[in-house]
């Protein structure tokens, strides 16, 4: 597992530098960890999504292989930029669909990981966009944690190498940013 992983990280490194025979390596792998990533993001969507696993992937390879000489740190960073992607394309999807219905409700979205430690209402994607974000922008990290473990599908280990944290600060941050996300979901929707 961890010759992999390190495989995984010396082609991403090479790429980098401007190797394409490395990227020729790498994208087989990539897609069969992006695949897994895609999975575990569309098993928690609504029965019957309109975006499909595949162009998922498709989408967030575009976006990975797009960027200027990425400077890859590690596996873990990838795929938590790779996780960062896939929610975005989640999100814009939604935003994209309720715009169609002209602000119609969406259909709410079943995401096991975060829906564990919540309780009541079901928690849609766009509201748990929000919420993210609203964290992320009083606590950077706590975002990252969350975005890298719950949609990265990252161990906190991983999480605590990519971050370069050590893993109980990893833990502490779950806890409270679970509380945090849970009162902030719990919150009967604001009146204009």
């Amino acid at each position: 597992m961890a010759d992999n992983a390190n495989q995984f990280t010396q082609l991403l490194h090479d790429w980098s530098g401007g190797d394409q025979a490395a990227l020729d390596q790498l994208v087989p792998i990539v897609n069969g960890e992006l695949r897994k990533l895609a999975a575990s993001f569309m098993n928690r969507e609504r029965p019957g999504h309109t975006l499909q696993p595949t162009a998922l992937v498709n989408e967030a390879y575009m976006r990975l292989v797009q960027q200027d000489q990425p400077e890859w740190q590690s596996k873990a960073h990838f795929m938590a930029v790779a996780a960062q992607y896939m929610r975005q394309i989640l999100v814009d999807h939604a935003r994209k669909r309720r715009a169609e219905k002209r602000g119609g409700g969406e259909q709410a979205v079943t995401l096991d990981n975060v829906n564990a430690f919540l309780t009541g209402r079901p928690v849609e994607l766009l509201d748990l966009d929000e919420a993210l974000t609203e964290l992320s922008a009083f606590d950077a990290r706590k975002g990252r944690v969350v975005e890298m473990h719950f949609f990265g599908g990252m161990s906190q280990e991983e999480v605590a190498v990519s971050l370069g944290v050590h893993v109980n600060t990893v833990a502490r941050e779950l806890r409270l940013s679970r509380a945090w996300l849970k009162t902030r979901l719990a919150e009967p929707e604001k009146k204009i």
